[in-house]
């Protein structure tokens, strides 16, 4: 629903400063000044002494463009591989009533801000366990949904594709294992406030979404106005 449209999208700006104060106060300066030296040692004699105009006008742009498109690619294809592999064996093996459970979804004697709590402390953790990332995380959010998953939790989850082991492992291969583990502990702690923010302000405004739809429903190919968007945005 545009519920939570509206959500990732204001989400995502309180993310940005949210990890912006974390990473202000938190800066380790001489792990990221060792992260440059390892990417500029590993990048060979690449020549990069002249700015982008003159790059998408030579010869030599293009070879960068193209040795770097090889490179990122080298680097990243069998995460992005055992990801999607790891994220369809959970999608349909693991039983819906799983999810229920995990997220407190039947606790009715608990608070409800102490299961929000809950929902957004573990979501980037299940996320993680999925290996689903931005393409992926969207059906089983919708499966999250259905099975009574607070909007704090929802969230949670669709935003830890931010540091789903994948993508932790390609940031510890160009930057190192302490860089890619400061990154994933920024991105936790953002995440975490950023859901129960969200889960707040959209229980303030009573907008909150109750969608009860089956995941087939959601990923059936229509014409509506989710085509149209996506048709815009890419």
């Amino acid at each position: 629903g545009w519920q939570f449209l509206a959500a990732e999208i204001v989400g995502g700006l309180i993310l940005i400063a949210i990890s912006s104060v974390l990473i202000k106060f938190t800066y380790p300066k001489e792990w990221m000044q060792a992260a440059r030296k390892k990417v500029e040692d590993e990048g060979g004699d690449i020549e990069e002494d002249f700015d982008w105009k003159q790059r998408i006008k030579s010869k030599e742009g293009w070879r960068l463009v193209g040795h770097k498109f090889v490179n990122d690619w080298k680097m990243a294809w069998e995460d992005i591989l055992i990801g999607f592999t790891i994220a369809g064996f959970v999608a349909v093996l693991v039983p819906e009533s799983f999810w229920s459970a995990l997220f407190l979804a039947d606790a009715t004697h608990l608070p409800g801000w102490l299961v929000a709590l809950e929902n957004a402390l573990i979501a980037p953790f299940v996320a993680a366990s999925t290996f689903i990332g931005s393409m992926g995380n969207i059906p089983l959010a919708t499966v999250l949904n259905d099975n009574g998953v607070l909007f704090a939790g929802i969230m949670g989850f669709i935003y830890s594709d931010l540091m789903v082991p994948p993508l932790v492992h390609i940031n510890a291969k160009y930057y190192g294992w302490r860089v890619a583990l400061y990154i994933a502990g920024i991105m936790f702690i953002s995440i975490v406030i950023t859901a129960l923010l969200l889960n707040g302000l959209f229980g303030y405004l009573d907008i909150i979404p109750q969608s009860q739809k089956a995941v087939s429903e959601i990923t059936q190919f229509k014409i509506d106005y989710t085509f149209w968007m996506n048709l815009v945005f890419v």
